[in-house]
């Protein structure tokens, strides 16, 4: 039986949920060190964009056990990730919340 693959999905017009793992390495002053993990998950997230859908990417940073703390925020990842797109990447201020369900609803195709 041969698996399916992103490319055998009609994205267009839809929002695509993707978790990515960008627990990448910082420095002291929170600048990403190593950016690898963000560019393996580009072919995805664009080929998403480019065929129309809406993409939502989660991932984690560290262990924060639950508390919110500024050093395991994935706001570097976000701009990494908007430079390499050539394009703005909105971030949530969390995962849940009214807040980010309208942010998520709101999305637009290839945003």
């Amino acid at each position: 039986m041969q698996k399916k693959t992103i490319r055998d999905i009609d994205v267009a017009g839809k929002r695509a949920l993707v978790r990515v793992d960008f627990n990448v390495p910082l420095d002291a002053e929170q600048h990403i060190t190593d950016d690898t993990r963000i560019r393996a998950s580009l072919p995805t997230i664009q080929y998403l964009l480019d065929n129309g859908a809406g993409v939502i990417l989660m991932s984690h940073l560290g262990r924060p056990k639950g508390e919110v703390n500024k050093k395991y925020s994935l706001a570097p990842t976000a701009q990494r990730l908007s430079e390499l797109l050539g394009r703005p990447v909105q971030m949530a201020p969390d995962c849940i919340g009214q807040e980010v369900e309208s942010q998520a609803k709101g999305f637009r195709r290839g945003q």
